[in-house]
């Protein structure tokens, strides 16, 4: 799995072969919608994450349209959106609900 691009996601098995993939890299699942405002304002922020240069090999950044992908969505709990699910070693480290791109920032940083 190669970090620093945002892969799609529809279904449980696709999610699970991806955290499988992703090694010991800090997987940020990004629960997003098209009709969902918050998403659109904070778009711009996990796009210019996900070509970060100093996260190229330490990241990999998905995202689940909760519309398209809701069997996704429930498994993991996703109530609001935009929420960002954190996983290392196939594992949930940490989550956030909301577009406050400086905390989710933090959070990457924190789980890297």
């Amino acid at each position: 799995m190669r970090a620093g691009t945002l892969k799609k996601v529809l279904h449980n098995k696709d999610l699970q072969e991806t955290l499988k993939k992703a090694g010991n890299k800090l997987v940020v699942v990004d629960f997003w919608a098209g009709w969902c405002g918050p998403c659109k304002v904070i778009d711009p922020v996990v796009q210019a994450l996900a070509v970060d240069p100093g996260l190229q090999d330490k990241v990999v950044f998905v995202k689940v349209d909760v519309d398209e992908a809701s069997e996704v969505a429930e498994a993991v709990g996703i109530e609001c959106m935009p929420t960002f699910v954190f996983f290392k070693n196939g594992h949930k480290v940490d989550d956030m609900s909301g577009a406050n791109g400086e905390k989710l920032k933090e959070l990457i940083q924190k789980h890297i």
